[in-house]
């Protein structure tokens, strides 16, 4: 099988899982600099492959379930490292978890109710995410090069925790209404 450009997209995503170990390496052995370098060099390489795939019509199914799956592996075990090393607290990490357990278990269940599943993104959720790679970054700069203040930190963790309460709200009702138009729909 011959390499194909359109394979660009996906294989940038593969390397983006694979710098999830280093990252978490990295953070648990306080090494922040090279932390905060994979990490940027992982979220640089989302838009990379995301522009790729929209600008060239390299969009694959593949690359639709890679992707999310790459970004949320990435934050949750950064998250996780963060709290690990007693950065972040428990409660942050643990609302952050449980947002992204509910998500999942939606999305699981209305594919099982529906044979179907098309989840668009919200402006919460991308608030959300934004805040998430924020957060991390500020962290990793604060540890790193100590030129992020902890007031702003403190400000992001507040910010994200309050996002993370209301874009999981968001998604529940927006699975709930999407399973019982579906439900509506084959009475």
């Amino acid at each position: 099988m011959k390499f194909q450009a359109r394979y660009i997209p996906n294989v940038i995503t593969i390397i983006r899982l694979m710098l999830v170990p280093p990252v978490a390496w990295a953070i648990l052995t306080e090494a922040y600099h090279l932390a905060f370098w994979l990490f940027f060099l992982a979220g640089f390489s989302d838009g990379v492959d995301g522009f790729l795939a929209r600008q060239f019509g390299w969009q694959s199914r593949l690359g639709a379930t890679l992707d999310p799956l790459a970004d949320k592996l990435l934050m949750i075990v950064s998250f996780y490292c963060l709290f690990w090393q007693s950065i972040i607290p428990l409660g942050l990490f643990a609302v952050i978890a449980i947002r992204d357990l509910i998500i999942l278990g939606g999305a699981i269940a209305y594919h099982f109710i529906t044979h179907a599943l098309q989840m668009q993104p919200i402006i919460l959720g991308k608030i959300n995410t934004a805040l998430q790679i924020l957060l991390v970054l500020a962290i990793l700069v604060h540890y790193s090069y100590g030129i992020v203040s902890a007031n702003l930190i403190n400000i992001l963790i507040v910010s994200l925790l309050i996002s993370t309460m209301a874009s999981g709200v968001a998604y529940v009702l927006i699975w709930y209404r999407k399973t019982r138009v579906f439900r509506d729909v084959l009475k």
